[in-house]
């Protein structure tokens, strides 16, 4: 008998390690009672909402901040979007190539869309910034056309010496257009500004 409760002890003990306890410093975000693992797992109308996004784009970038006061326009910018089949389809890739002031300029981004933080996220590397530039939305309860995705970098001076190693929030909002013109905006707050946009991208003709 004595080692029969012993047995029992041990597997309530081995139970309570495995799921917590009241209290416990790491919390989970209720699910609600439609919710299975599969949806939190597997791409679902958030991604697919991104679908417009996809192919390969003639685009117009114009930059705000790198022609010293006067807005540097590009016309022959490319954007390749696909989805990165080796992830199962969870996440875009965008890479846009194409010249900006005069230099080569390169861009590659990842989108994507968590299902259990119910928020877009956005990260990207260019020939511009030495630092990645990373976006997290907050949660939406709802699919849309316009998606705001606030993010922070420390800014490598490309606001101006005033601003070298200032932490600058930032924020995309991609718009998917009905027709295929697609729009990238960049937003910068510099400490003690309002927020000013600094970078457009508009898709203008999708090639294929």
């Amino acid at each position: 008998m004595i080692k029969k409760f012993s047995l029992t002890i041990a597997a309530s003990l081995l139970v309570v390690g495995l799921t917590g306890v009241a209290g416990a410093s790491v919390q989970h975000r209720p699910a609600s009672a439609s919710t299975t693992p599969a949806d939190n797992l597997n791409p679902g109308p958030y991604q697919r909402a991104l679908d417009p996004l996809v192919g390969t784009w003639k685009a117009v970038k114009t930059n705000y901040i790198l022609g010293g006061g006067t807005p540097i326009v590009s016309h022959d910018i490319t954007v390749t979007t696909h989805w990165i089949t080796k992830t199962g389809g969870r996440f875009l890739e965008e890479q846009t190539q194409g010249t900006l002031g005069g230099n080569h300029y390169y861009r590659l981004g990842i989108l994507g869309f968590s299902n259990i933080d119910h928020r877009y996220e956005w990260t990207t590397f260019d020939s511009v910034t030495p630092t990645a530039m990373t976006y997290r939305g907050n949660p939406v309860t709802a699919t849309s056309s316009v998606l705001s995705i606030p993010g922070e970098f420390t800014d490598p001076g490309v606001l101006g010496p005033e601003y070298l190693g200032k932490t600058i929030p930032m924020r995309t909002v991609i718009t998917i257009g009905r027709h295929g013109h697609h729009t990238f905006d960049l937003y910068f707050t510099p400490p003690g500004q309002h927020e000013r946009l600094v970078d457009r991208v508009v898709y203008t003709q999708k090639i294929k």
